[in-house]
């Protein structure tokens, strides 16, 4: 979520990253093509305020690079370096995707069952929906759910259970006909999360631990923040507030491991990577470790079959017009395949992924053909530091005439960014600022119920008027008024950068008939999702 916002996620052809950037200055001569990875690291954590950054490369079955960069906290010297750990939110969902095809190997499921032969009380809004889902429609992001749809079940941090979050879909209003188009979601990648527990009798995190972090050796990657206390190695949190990068918490997120759990370092990182150039074979495996009487000597996780699945396309996505400056970076082909983005780039085809919570963006980037794999951790919230480094990495690897990236994706997220600010501005200049709700600011205070989500309240603190989620601690923020019956509500956590439209529709006697929100700001992470909720306000109930 951006925070994710990325999520973004974080599609490689568009235009524009939505992070403010601060110029950096400008390569002149020979350094403006010449491949430095120092150099480079350093002139984007300026560029676009990232305090550290992980980087792991394997070319060729080798791990070449697997280390840090930069600080693990702003304002405290102690460095990033190759064991630092960090949360990879959706870059998990393909450890969720891996561990589905162990069990379509193993005979367990198959990727075109219905999702309710293995979860009986799974159900969708729509009820041929519910029967036509299948393990893959799970993995594929084209269940007619809209973009971020249910995020904020999850996120920020809640108190539903992964159970409540799964039976909770059913209210989940679609945007689209099933499959007929791509559009991310997250809570889905936490129904297929459910059946890997289901299938292993353990929680999700003990079954990826078991099946593949543990036979691959990534032996300091966790399945959740719970597990990374005592741990001095980890990595904190960046986020922007007011503009200026800023050290905040950690968002914890247990009930939605299957879609975002994983945390992990370069070193652990490099060796996942290698599983999957490798189609799931676990390199330098013992005699004997693996196949029928110990007669193949190839020790796999899964079979290059089901490796090959992953990486086929199942869900075509469509290519974004980028600006002229990044033209180098329109794919030919742009798809969804199990738990991974395809594309091409420079003739040759890519698999990867993005994600992003509060604090943290990573990206990896595999091209198959060069036996290449890139990882990209990073400490804050810049899709564009990942995207500069990404393709500075894939032109020197893969022998392309060198750009200077980071200054051309750098000026258009600028040039992005000072777009937004001016709309904003505008849209504050066209308000009608002398407008007056139309009841007494009390009579908004109550409870309101959204058919999926649950209850928010409104209620007076002091002088002011305060919106808080039932079930979300830290989505809790003052109103202040916008026009007529507008409001804007102001997150006390001001590192979301997601300030919401609060606007009340009134029935014929003057009485609340609804409630709606929508994101002030069109760099708010798409997993706020605020304007798919709808509420209505509960009845007081008199005093006696």
């Amino acid at each position: 979520m951006n925070r994710i916002a990325a999520a973004l996620l974080l599609a490689l052809c568009a235009a524009a990253a939505p992070v403010h950037s601060v110029a950096a200055e400008p390569a002149t001569g020979a350094a403006l093509h010449a491949f430095d990875l120092e150099a480079d690291v350093a002139r984007v954590m300026k560029t676009f305020d990232v305090p550290g950054i992980a980087i792991a490369v394997v070319k060729d079955g080798k791990v070449v690079v697997a280390r840090g960069f930069g600080v693990r906290k702003l304002g405290e010297p102690t460095p990033v370096d190759g064991k630092t750990l960090f949360e990879v939110a959706s870059n998990s969902k393909a450890f969720t995707a891996a561990s589905l095809a162990m069990l379509v190997d193993e005979g367990k499921l198959a990727w075109d069952d219905p999702v309710t032969k293995h979860l009986p009380d799974f159900q969708m809004y729509d009820a041929y929906v519910t029967h036509a889902m299948t393990v893959r429609d799970l993995l594929t992001h084209r269940s007619g759910l809209g973009l971020g749809a249910g995020d904020l079940l999850w996120w920020p941090t809640t108190t539903f259970s992964t159970d409540e979050i799964i039976e909770k879909l059913r209210y989940v209003k679609p945007a689209t006909s099933f499959r007929n188009s791509y559009a991310y979601d997250n809570l889905l990648y936490i129904v297929a999360g459910k059946i890997v527990a289901q299938k292993a009798g353990k929680p999700w995190g003990d079954a990826v631990r078991e099946r593949i972090l543990k036979p691959l050796g990534m032996n300091s990657t966790t399945t959740s923040l719970a597990e990374n206390a005592g741990n001095p190695n980890v990595s904190n949190a960046h986020s922007k507030i007011d503009g200026k990068i800023t050290a905040v918490k950690s968002m914890p997120v247990a009930n939605a491991v299957g879609a975002v759990g994983i945390n992990t370092n370069a070193e652990d990182i490099a060796r996942w990577m290698k599983l999957l150039l490798d189609g799931g074979k676990i390199a330098d495996a013992p005699a004997g470790a693996g196949g029928k009487d110990g007669a193949d000597k190839e020790l796999r996780l899964f079979s290059a079959a089901q490796g090959r699945e992953m990486w086929t396309p199942q869900t075509p996505m469509r290519i974004s017009e980028p600006k002229p400056a990044l033209a180098a970076t329109k794919p030919n082909f742009f798809s969804y395949g199990l738990g991974f983005q395809l594309r091409d780039y420079r003739g040759k085809k890519l698999a990867m992924h993005g994600g992003a919570l509060q604090g943290f963006y990573s990206r990896l980037v595999m091209v198959p053909e060069a036996k290449l794999g890139v990882a990209i951790l990073t400490n804050a919230e810049s899709g564009s530091a990942m995207t500069a480094l990404q393709y500075r990495l894939l032109d020197h690897y893969l022998d392309a005439p060198p750009s200077d990236w980071i200054k051309l994706i750098g000026d258009v997220e600028h040039e992005a960014h000072a777009k937004e600010l001016e709309r904003q501005k505008s849209a504050s200049g066209a308000r009608a600022a002398k407008s007056r709700p139309s009841l007494p600011l009390a009579a908004y205070d109550g409870e309101y119920q959204d058919p999926w989500y649950g209850k928010v309240t409104i209620k007076r603190a002091g002088a002011r008027h305060v919106m808080s989620f039932s079930k979300t601690p830290d989505l809790s923020g003052e109103l202040e008024h916008f026009q007529h019956d507008t409001f804007i509500v102001r997150w006390k956590e001001r590192n979301f950068n997601a300030d919401a439209y609060v606007s009340f529709s009134l029935n014929p006697d003057g009485s609340i008939e609804r409630m709606r929100m929508a994101p002030v700001s069109t760099e708010t992470d798409f997993s706020f999702d605020f304007a798919d909720l709808s509420f209505t306000p509960l009845k007081k109930e008199k005093a006696k």
